[in-house]
C-alpha cells in the first residue's frame, strides 16, 4: 500500500519563512539561526496537526472463515456424509422450487427419511454396505427424477410429453418415498435380532432363578373371557 505524505508542513514552513523574511532582516547570523528554529518547529507541529485531521481507514474487512469439513477417519463414510449432506440440500431446494403440494410433501418426507438413513450409519459405519446401491443408484435417480419435473413444471406449458412426464413422476414418487423407509427399516434388521435374542436370554434366565416363572406361565395360559363377541377371518 502507497503511503502519501501530507504537503501541508511545507506549505507552512514556506509561508513563516516568507512572514519572518517580511519582518526581520536576513543579513544577520541570529535571524538566519531564529528562522531555521521556527521552521522547524512549524514543521512538526503542522505535521502533528496533519496526523491528527487524517481520516482513520476502515479495517479491511475480514472474510468468513469457511469450517474446516471434519472427517472420521473413515474415506467411505466421509464420502457417504458429503453426498448425503448434497442429497439433502438438493432436497430443500427442488422442495422451494416445486409448487405442487404432493410432490412437496414427498419431497419433505425423503429428506426426513434420507436424513434418519445417514445418522444410522455415521452412528454406526458397519452398516455402509446395506446402504451402498442406495447412494449409488436408488438416490442419484430419485433426485434426477424429481429434477426433470422441476423443469418441465416450472415451463408452465400443457403439452403431450410435459404431462407425461409429470404424471409419471408424481405416480412414482409414492413408490420411492415407500422404498426409502424400506431403505431405513432394513437397517434395525440386527438390532431387531440382538433385542430378540437379548429378551430370549432374559427371560430364560429369570425364569430359571424363579424371578417371573408364575407370571411368564400364567401369561402363556391366559385365555380372553368368553363375551359372546366372535371374530372370523
Amino acid at each position: 500500500m502507497t503511503v502519501h505524505k501530507p504537503t501541508a508542513p511545507f506549505y507552512a514552513v514556506a509561508a513563516a519563512a516568507l512572514g519572518y523574511a517580511a519582518l526581520f532582516p536576513l543579513y544577520r547570523p541570529v535571524h538566519f539561526a531564529l528562522l531555521a528554529a521556527i521552521s522547524l518547529a512549524v514543521f512538526f507541529g503542522v505535521t502533528l496537526l496533519c496526523r491528527g485531521a487524517a481520516p482513520k481507514t476502515a479495517p479491511a474487512e475480514k472474510k468468513p472463515v469457511q469450517p474446516k469439513e471434519s472427517s472420521t477417519g473413515n474415506a467411505e463414510l466421509d464420502k457417504m456424509l458429503k453426498d448425503g449432506a448434497l442429497a439433502i440440500q438438493e432436497m430443500k431446494r427442488l422442495d422451494a422450487g416445486i409448487a405442487d403440494p404432493g410432490i412437496s410433501a414427498d419431497i419433505v418426507r425423503l429428506e426426513q427419511v434420507s436424513q434418519q438413513i445417514f445418522d444410522l450409519v455415521r452412528n454406526d459405519p458397519s452398516k455402509l454396505p446395506q446402504i451402498r446401491k442406495f447412494m449409488d443408484y436408488y438416490l442419484p435417480t430419485t433426485l434426477k427424477l424429481l429434477n426433470a419435473y422441476d423443469r418441465a413444471a416450472a415451463t408452465g406449458v400443457k403439452g403431450e410429453n410435459i404431462d407425461s412426464l409429470l404424471a409419471k413422476v408424481e405416480g412414482m414418487m409414492r413408490t420411492v418415498v415407500a422404498a426409502f423407509e424400506k431403505q431405513l427399516d432394513s437397517l434395525f434388521g440386527s438390532e431387531n435380532l440382538d433385542i430378540s435374542t437379548d429378551i430370549t436370554v432374559l427371560e430364560t434366565m429369570m425364569a430359571r432363578e424363579g424371578l417371573v416363572g408364575d407370571q411368564l406361565h400364567a401369561q402363556g395360559r391366559t385365555e380372553p373371557p368368553d363375551d359372546g363377541i366372535k371374530l372370523e377371518l
